[in-house]
């Protein structure tokens, strides 16, 4: 089974009950806490993404902010990583709505097309130089429609002063 990542936007008292209770973090974590709308599937794309982008023409504040965006600012609930179900390796992360806008306006400012720069547009040669899985089509679009999901995902959080919770399943 692959394992992928996965965001969701909740709000900053949700974010803070989850830091105190795992059994709110599983429902978080499990899609029962918010509306498939505030959820976001990057399947396997955060390495390559962040890959590419440090191989390409992108400033370092844009491979920062993706890299902030993915990674979170601080893990919500380290008791979560007990559960059976939990990604051990994978800490459960977030960033609280101030850093949700932050990263909001660094991946605003990005142009989408500057990140897979870089890539090549045969599959084997970028899966192999980006570490993922080789795709059906170019895989500079296939990492551009990520990039441009991530941003989407990140402003819309921003607008609604929420947080970022970030996590592998």
């Amino acid at each position: 089974m692959a394992v992928t990542q996965q965001l969701a936007r909740l709000s900053a008292d949700q974010l803070a009950v989850c830091r105190r209770a795992t059994e709110e973090l599983d429902r978080l974590c499990s899609y029962r806490l918010l509306p498939a709308a505030d959820h976001l599937d990057l399947d396997w794309s955060p390495a390559a993404l962040c890959r590419a982008a440090e191989l390409g023409p992108a400033a370092p504040a844009t491979v920062a902010a993706l890299r902030r965006a993915l990674d979170g600012d601080a893990e919500i609930n380290p008791a979560y990583r007990d559960r059976a179900e939990a990604v051990w390796e994978h800490p459960v992360t977030a960033l609280e709505p101030a850093g949700v806008a932050e990263v909001a306006a660094r991946l605003a400012a990005a142009d989408p097309e500057v990140v897979p720069a870089a890539v090549t547009a045969e599959p084997a040669l970028a899966a192999a130089r980006l570490g993922l899985p080789a795709v059906d089509g170019d895989p500079r679009r296939h990492l551009r429609g990520h990039l441009v999901a991530l941003r989407e995902f990140y402003q819309a959080a921003a607008r609604r002063g929420l947080a970022v919770a970030a996590w592998w399943d």
